[in-house]
């Protein structure tokens, strides 16, 4: 069974739903050494890089039971409106020029205002935004004509997680539908811009609602999705939520390379903490990015370490 999927796979058609779950079954070593050949048929020895920067802080009217920035919840993080635009173009250009990787402004709360919208673009005008300055936003949901703002500025990606399956998205969210996320990331393309969408894995969701979400993304036309693993912060209502395994957590990218053979498969937030000493075999089963630096309320893990274990791989970085 698994070399059939992998022929498949290695043609570019990811794996059927039952197939993904019969997957999970399988040993490690074989799970990961036909997913590892599957992301390097397509990627070679290439690993992209990113990292972002928290623009906005807390105070988000969205009720996310996991996030910490969110207004409804009680977390102790540092809290503060739109960044000094003069600060955020420093900051973009230093995190750009540390090494080949996109740098990805982040803002809290359920959209930018248009004020803030305006100034952004103006900042990546600045920059110079495009190949020669990659800049990505992740800024809430979006009207068209704001997407095209972005566009026209020099934005080259959009950012909107789905977050989890549209079965399971209720269970961690109210004020917001998993329609209008979806939505946002179909009019981002439409906008003409690159869309990075993925899932925060470990909310209690089943390997159903996992394997729904990457088959959404593939329906989607994605061609880059971050893979997240939950932080249980202190104060949020999944402040006592099981951790995943890290066996678990590669498996689930690995499980993903199956479904999305051609797609690059980013590992974000929660890389440290849940996959522990075992962050090297993140390659193995079938990632080809990582979110290297902070992120957006947690440390991450810092880029000279992460380059230091990619070399150490044989593996090398992308050029940005």
């Amino acid at each position: 069974m698994l070399n059939e999927i992998k022929k498949r796979c290695l043609e570019g058609v990811g794996c059927s739903a039952a197939e993904a779950q019969a997957l999970v079954e399988l040993d490690e070593a074989a799970l990961f050494a036909a997913a590892t050949e599957i992301r390097a048929a397509f990627f070679g020895k290439r690993v992209e890089l990113c990292c972002i920067v928290n623009a906005k802080s807390g105070r988000c009217d969205m009720d996310c039971r996991f996030c910490s920035q969110s207004g409804h919840n009680s977390t102790e993080i540092e809290i503060y409106p739109f960044m000094d635009a003069r600060d955020l173009e420093n900051q973009v250009r230093d995190d750009i020029k540390a090494g080949d990787r996109k740098c990805g402004v982040v803002t809290s709360g359920g959209k930018l205002s248009t004020d803030e919208l305006k100034e952004l673009a103006a900042t990546v005008k600045r920059i110079g935004g495009g190949a020669e300055a990659p800049v990505c936003g992740s800024l809430g949901r979006l009207t068209p004509e704001d997407l095209a703002l972005l566009k026209e500025s020099g934005v080259t990606r959009f950012h909107h997680n789905l977050e989890a399956s549209e079965t399971y998205y209720p269970e961690i969210c109210s004020t917001q539908d998993w329609t209008s996320r979806r939505d946002t990331v179909r009019a981002a393309q439409e906008a003409g811009l690159k869309v990075c969408s993925g899932g925060l894995f470990g909310l209690g969701e089943s390997w159903d609602d996992r394997v729904d979400l990457a088959i959404t993304l593939r329906e989607l036309g994605v061609d880059s999705v971050p893979i997240n693993f939950l932080y249980a912060h202190s104060g949020t209502p999944l402040k006592d939520q099981e951790p995943l395994t890290a066996s678990e957590a590669l498996k689930i990218i690995a499980i993903y390379r199956f479904l999305l053979p051609n797609v690059t498969l980013r590992v974000c937030g929660g890389r440290a903490h849940i996959l522990g000493d075992r962050q090297s075999e993140l390659f193995a089963a079938g990632a080809n990015g990582l979110m290297t630096g902070n992120y957006l309320t947690v440390a991450g893990s810092q880029n000279e370490a992460d380059l230091e274990m990619i070399r150490a791989l044989g593996l090398e970085v992308a050029p940005a």
